[in-house]
């Protein structure tokens, strides 16, 4: 795969089931995701389904949600369930100023991953993939080509694609719609954000046994902002040698909260 890492950057793929905390109609999609490259061979090929359709086996998901909500987590179940490498794919080396050259680099990552059923991850999707405007020139004709040609690519790909968006509105309605599923993340509720707290920390980390879990999940974090909290309470601990106490997660919390822009002087949840 030297081809495809040249546009692409292997995912070390950790994430297991029971890792990911989501409400039961995306866990549910998922599953039938996967279940439907598990069974693709046995449909298209054993009971003659490939005899019925122009369409190649594979198939096209997109995962839409705010940063942090688990799209890149979801992605790495899959892969791991499947157990197939996933890529995810640069769109800073595929997108080009130049007229023509993006379509050339997708053909590339495509004519790269063809020959094996990696799972490439295309990550904020919309910029590749968001809506054209009217046509006003030779650049906006070649933009539309570039859609054109990558729905046309995408569908014919034989493995698994995942395009994931934090801004599912601004894809090409066209689009969205040739997809095979769609799969909303939902920003985490108090009862998701509580369990995600109660499994953020590794067995071996030394955690404070009057920590409030109840207590954390009223902050509105993520769980991708709940992760890095939780890492960096850990790095304040053992600096001091000290367990990792509610006072940590909480200054932890508190800068995240205000690099989110969440916190004001006047209302601070952490306090």
């Amino acid at each position: 795969m030297t081809k495809l890492k040249r546009f692409a950057q292997r995912i070390n793929a950790k994430a297991r089931w029971d890792d990911l905390v989501l409400p039961a109609e995306q866990v549910g999609l998922l599953n039938e995701i996967t279940d439907r490259v598990t069974c693709r061979d046995r449909v298209y090929g054993d009971w003659g389904f490939r005899e019925k359709t122009d369409r190649k086996l594979g198939f096209s998901v997109l995962f839409a949600g705010a940063s942090g909500t688990g799209k890149t987590m979801a992605a790495e179940v899959i892969a791991n369930a499947l157990k197939l490498d996933l890529y995810r794919v640069d769109l800073s080396a595929v997108v080009s100023k130049y007229i023509g050259e993006t379509e050339k680099n997708l053909r590339r990552v495509f004519n790269a991953a063809e020959d094996s059923d990696d799972i490439l991850l295309f990550d904020e999707a919309d910029s590749l993939f968001g809506k054209r405007s009217g046509v006003r020139d030779a650049h906006d004709r070649y933009a539309n080509i570039e859609v054109s040609y990558l729905l046309q690519r995408i569908e014919s790909y034989s493995g698994l694609a995942i395009l994931a968006t934090n801004l599912k509105t601004s894809l090409d309605a066209a689009f969205v719609r040739r997809l095979r599923f769609v799969v909303d993340f939902p920003f985490p509720d108090a009862a998701h954000r509580e369990r995600i707290w109660q499994s953020v920390f590794p067995p071996r980390t030394p955690v404070d046994k009057d920590v409030n879990y109840h207590r954390l999940a009223e902050l509105e974090l993520t769980g991708g902002s709940i992760q890095k909290v939780a890492l960096d309470a850990a790095f304040a601990a053992a600096r001091q040698s000290i367990p990792v106490t509610m006072a940590l997660i909480l200054s932890s919390s508190r800068i995240e909260l205000k690099w989110l822009e969440r916190i004001t002087e006047d209302s601070d949840p952490t306090s």
